[in-house]
C-alpha cells in the first residue's frame, strides 16, 4: 500500500490527568515510533502532556488510542484532539 506523502496528517492531544512523572512521555515516544509516527511530546507547566503527531490516518488513530490508555501508573482524565498543520519532522522526540 502506498503511504505517501498526500495521505498524511495532523493531530495534537492535551492529556489532562496523572500524565506527569509516571514514564507517559516515554510511552508515547515508543509508541510512536513503533508506528512510525513523526512529531513530539512535552510536559507542560499545567500538569497536562501535549502532542503533536504526523502520520499515516490509521497509524496516527492506533497512537490516539495509547494516548487515551496511558502507561501503567497514568490515569488519563481527558485528552483534547484536534486537527493541526502538517509540520515537517523527521522522527519522534521527547521535548523538556
Amino acid at each position: 500500500m502506498n503511504k505517501g506523502k498526500d495521505k498524511l496528517i495532523a493531530r495534537t492531544y492535551r492529556v489532562q490527568g496523572r500524565v506527569q512523572g509516571v514514564g507517559f512521555r516515554n510511552f508515547v515516544q515508543q509508541n510512536a515510533e513503533a508506528l512510525g509516527i513523526r512529531g513530539y511530546v512535552c510536559n507542560e507547566d499545567d500538569g497536562s502532556v501535549f502532542v503533536y503527531a504526523v502520520g499515516d490516518p490509521a497509524d496516527v488513530a492506533s497512537l490516539a488510542g495509547f494516548i487515551h490508555r496511558g502507561p501503567r501508573f497514568s490515569e488519563v482524565r481527558t485528552v483534547e484532539e484536534k486537527e493541526a498543520a502538517l509540520e515537517k519532522y523527521t522522527s519522534f522526540r521527547i521535548e523538556r
